[in-house]
């Protein structure tokens, strides 16, 4: 596995694009570097739709070790928080 460029952001009280991903991912890590909660949203169709997937309160991160199933190349990440940064660390398989 190759790590990807980092995706963060901070959050300013609107919704933030975070960033897309440009490889398919084989493990996530998601964090709420803030102290207030961040609602993260994930798009599969370049922005026009926005899923409401998780709420993050202040410190929470998650970590998905998902060998088989992963998120599609493009899929793009929003935040909506107050302050503080949300990063989307992630690693990919290379041939």
């Amino acid at each position: 596995m190759l790590p990807a460029p980092e995706l963060i952001e901070t959050m300013t009280g609107a919704t933030v694009f975070i960033g897309e991903l440009l490889y398919n991912p084989v493990k996530l890590v998601m964090d709420n570097q803030g102290a207030v909660s961040v609602v993260l949203y994930i798009s599969f169709d370049g922005g026009i739709t926005l899923i409401q997937w998780h709420t993050f309160p202040g410190g929470e991160a998650i970590i998905l070790d998902d060998d088989v199933y992963t998120y599609p190349i493009g899929t793009r990440f929003y935040g909506l928080g107050a302050s503080g940064d949300f990063s989307i660390s992630y690693t990919y398989a290379h041939k």
